[in-house]
């Protein structure tokens, strides 16, 4: 099983592929979605990375993966420009998941 990234930041892609991750560059939603689709279908991709700001392109598709799919192991990362999220991102993602709400 091998890593995968899917960016819109091409420091973050090539900073991932120097540590020996390939993965792609997207700058919109339909080719984020497209990406993801494929690599979701590539049996070889145990852990999917996504950078924040493609996971706010498509939320809810990758929200539902998140929460329905096996495999990959669907992570995401700040890009080379730091997080994005609030604080409280981590209880939100719970409160999602679950419906418990802490």
């Amino acid at each position: 099983m091998k890593s995968f990234l899917i960016s819109d930041n091409r420091d973050t892609w090539v900073g991932m592929k120097l540590a020996g991750i390939d993965g792609i560059l997207v700058r919109n939603r339909e080719y984020a979605l497209q990406a993801i689709k494929d690599a979701i279908k590539n049996n070889e991709i145990g852990i999917l990375i996504l950078t924040e700001s493609v996971v706010n392109m498509a939320t809810e598709e990758v929200m539902e993966l998140k929460l329905k799919s096996k495999t990959p192991l669907i992570i995401e990362i700040p890009d080379r420009h730091g997080s994005m999220r609030e604080s409280d991102a981590i209880t939100d993602y719970i409160r999602n998941s679950v419906g418990i709400r802490i």
